[in-house]
């Protein structure tokens, strides 16, 4: 089981590598849309990538409620717990 940690961790990476963005800019309450400037594009690439990542997908319902990156990791987080 990942804890959230390890979530923030592998999003933090996923982040880096997709959006080429510097690792100090990527914090719990950086906005993903003001801070980081992922557009809308940017978000579908980034469920994807979670999917490929985790084996689940994360419902695009789900993802238009987050705001910032613990947004994404608490619904990251959630959708694994469903299996534990």
């Amino acid at each position: 089981m990942q804890s959230r940690e390890d979530v923030f961790n592998t999003l933090r990476e996923a982040l880096i590598e997709l959006f080429e963005l510097s690792p100090e800019s990527i914090t719990g309450d950086a906005n993903l849309y003001e801070d980081l400037e992922i557009d809308s594009i940017d978000a579908v690439d980034l469920i994807d990538h979670i999917k490929r990542q985790t084996g689940k997908k994360l419902a695009a319902e789900d993802f238009k409620s987050v705001r910032t990156v613990d947004d994404v990791v608490d619904a990251v987080f959630r959708l694994a717990q469903q299996d534990a």
